[in-house]
């Protein structure tokens, strides 16, 4: 096995053998390009791994991410090109991941950083010389929105959006473990769409359930009170250190988050930080529907992650919310979800 698979948290390895019975070999030397170890050293928890204000049972990274949805791409079509598109649509992600769409001001999209997908790929000589190895050129690999299985819009389900689904519940929250993951995945099967475009769909209603059963646990924590108020508070660092030439925008594309946080750590501007220490040492937040002054207080509006697949139901493929009460009332219950309007830490940083 590739030394980086050898060195992988042993949750992780069980994992990446349920999505693909096998790991191709090209795949390996892709993920071994410096390009794409970057990305190992950016979690895909935003920010999270970083605070007491959440528990999070293992650091999970955006190049462990990239590799998941590259390995649910070849499961289901076998084609090489799919499954790269899904390896590189995280290649550009800086550190802390969609914090940097928060002090982009894209809260609800979260899609600020991937225009630098294709600049990453072409100034990678090693990437380069592979596509070029392998007869592919990088317009076929660089936006993995062209290829439906690997990606597509909400709620549709897409190798990107199951993958992450699966794995917070896995290191976030756990909803499921591995072997149940097995269960679940071993349902799902590329079927038409409405639109007639290919999705991965379920084959079983009672499985379909069990998935949005534990999916719909995560749903509401990526819009809580508590992450959207981490992502903005890193944002705002990140921000000030950068208005005070203590990072530069190369920084959050180059180094890893564990020498950004030491950068904060150690910056002259004891403000920002104390404030990054108290941050880190935080173990609640408090909400507010009312402005709190004097105190770290933030109200965003964050992109809305959720799932209603579909179903081969009465030899037609249904999404399940049209099949299924328990479902919909779970979907329902989700976009109904209201938060407080303001949320905020027990200190001020102005």
């Amino acid at each position: 096995m590739n030394e980086y698979f050898e060195n992988l948290n042993e949750t992780v390895k069980e994992y990446f053998k349920v999505l693909s019975d096998e790991i191709p070999d090209f795949l390996y030397d892709y993920i071994n390009t410096p390009a794409m170890q970057r990305i190992g050293k950016i979690g895909c928890g935003c920010g999270t791994d970083y605070t007491k204000i959440f528990k999070n049972k293992f650091f999970y990274s955006n190049l462990e991410h990239s590799i998941g949805v590259a390995l649910i791409v070849w499961n289901f079509t076998k084609d090489k090109k799919q499954t790269l598109s899904g390896l590189f649509h995280d290649i550009s992600t800086p550190v802390f991941k969609h914090c940097i769409d928060f002090m982009n001001g894209d809260h609800e999209n979260q899609e600020s950083t991937e225009e630098l997908t294709t600049y990453m790929i072409k100034n990678s000589k090693e990437i380069m010389e592979l596509l070029e190895r392998d007869n592919i050129k990088v317009n076929e690999v660089n936006d993995y929105h062209i290829y439906p299985i690997a990606d597509n819009d909400t709620p549709k389900l897409s190798a990107d959006r199951l993958e992450y689904t699966f794995t917070n519940g896995l290191y976030f929250k756990e909803v499921w473990n591995v072997e149940e993951i097995k269960k679940i995945y071993s349902n799902i099967e590329v079927q038409e769409n409405e639109e007639k475009i290919q999705e991965l769909g379920f084959k079983n209603k009672n499985i379909a359930e069990e998935f949005i059963d534990g999916a719909s646990k995560l749903w509401p924590l990526w819009v809580s009170s508590e992450d959207k108020l981490t992502m903005q508070f890193l944002a705002d660092t990140v921000k000030k250190m950068s208005e005070e030439n203590f990072l530069t925008k190369k920084d959050l594309y180059t180094l890893s988050e564990k020498e950004v946080i030491d950068k904060i750590e150690n910056c002259t501007d004891k403000k920002i930080s104390n404030c990054f220490k108290l941050f880190r040492n935080s173990t609640q937040i408090y909400e507010s529907n009312e402005p709190v002054l004097d105190k770290y207080c933030v109200s965003i509006t964050a992109k809305r992650r959720y799932i209603v697949p579909l179903v081969e139901y009465d030899n037609s493929y249904k999404r399940i919310n049209d099949i299924s009460d328990f479902a919909r009332e779970k979907i329902d219950d989700y976009l109904k979800l209201e938060t407080s309007k303001y949320a905020y830490l027990d200190f001020n940083f102005k």
